[in-house]
């Protein structure tokens, strides 16, 4: 692989990662762009002891451009992107609408004086452009271009853990109107947060308390035993719906290793990825004959603390539960956190198995 560091007419940096070695980056960002926003600014609720990012300046990003005018696809002499050159394999670049960025701005005031402190929302934020085929999906990628864009994710989420600002590291993409995206173009996102998430801390303190050996190893080898929730499986990671799947149609991907992080993975583990990647999401999209609207996670150990603790994972969800039918966030779960799920998650394992690929 091929890594080629350049810059954007604003300053922001982009890197291409490229599968063979002749391919030439020399091409230039000729837009007249304003300078990139100052970071966030971020306040502490001292009820749920969480952090909020406000973020203004997103009001005014991209939303849903005509596809002659997508920011991600290649640049050509009628349209000028993000991505100068003319045509590429991966790339990642510093989001032009971050929610997190090291380009921090003056402090502010406390908002409630010893009650809500604010810090500035120190970190970054960066897009993954999985092809530069606009109408081509993850699923569709081959297991070379997999392997390229795990590799895209190990370098950035080793440098990125270099950073005094950041304290976690998260590889994501949404897909699909219905989860909010607003570019169609497949790619996805990585944040690198200035704090641990709430999410993970929590995850973590689990961990800590559970008293007998490690909780994800021990979850997972029980979905290996019983088997009625897996979905696939090779060499080197289990695809399973978990039992206590939140979403109609949920997935978690676990290496068989336990590992803190993506730069962590063996060669072996890493090439093994992409076809129980690849399987899983063919699956998924296969079940009503429709692509499916998802998020796809990955849950990395923090930077800097309980990293003994911690097991990489991938969770994969979706917000259908049936043709036509959506799951939404009502009153019990956004208003409690209490999730109600349509689907039995061993129907759900069920009928991933049975979709003929």
């Amino acid at each position: 692989m091929k890594r080629t560091v350049t810059h954007l007419a604003d300053g922001r940096e982009l890197i291409y990662f490229d599968e063979r070695d002749d391919a030439s980056r020399d091409a230039v960002d000729l837009r007249e762009l304003p300078p990139p926003p100052a970071a966030s600014e971020m306040r502490h609720d001292p009820i749920l002891d969480e952090w909020v990012a406000i973020a203004a300046h997103r009001q005014s990003r991209t939303f849903h451009p005509p596809s002659d005018e997508c920011p991600l696809c290649p640049s050509s002499p009628a349209w000028q992107s993000e991505i100068p050159a003319s045509e590429y394999d991966v790339v990642v670049f510093e989001n032009r609408f971050p929610s997190f960025s090291h380009r921090v701005g003056p402090e502010q005031g406390d908002i409630l004086p010893g009650l809500v402190p604010t810090r500035p929302g120190a970190g970054r934020c960066e897009v993954v452009c999985f092809t530069s085929d606009h109408n081509a999906s993850f699923a569709s990628l081959s297991q070379a271009r997999v392997r390229t864009v795990m590799e895209a994710w190990a370098d950035r989420t080793a440098d990125l853990s270099t950073r005094d600002d950041v304290e976690q590291v998260f590889c994501f993409e949404n897909r699909g109107t219905e989860i909010g995206v607003t570019l169609s173009h497949p790619h996805g996102q990585i944040y690198a947060y200035p704090f641990v998430t709430p999410r993970t801390r929590r995850m973590l303190e689990s961990a800590r308390a559970h008293p007998q050996g490690n909780l994800f190893a021990g979850v997972l080898a029980a979905e290996r035993a019983g088997g009625e929730r897996v979905v696939a499986q090779n060499a080197h990671w289990t695809a399973f719906v978990p039992a206590v799947a939140r979403w109609p149609f949920e997935i978690h991907l676990y290496p068989h290793r336990q590992v803190p992080d993506i730069p962590a993975l063996t060669t072996d583990e890493r090439a093994a990825f992409a076809p129980i990647y690849l399987e899983v999401l063919r699956r998924l999209d296969g079940m009503f004959g429709l692509q499916m609207p998802y998020i796809s996670a990955w849950h990395q150990a923090p930077v800097r603390v309980d990293r003994h603790l911690a097991y990489l994972h991938l969770q994969l969800f979706s917000t259908r539960r049936a043709p036509g039918k959506l799951k939404y966030l009502a009153g019990s779960e956004s208003g409690m956190g209490v999730f109600v799920n349509d689907v039995r998650p061993e129907q759900a394992a069920a009928m991933l198995r049975e979709v003929q690929l």
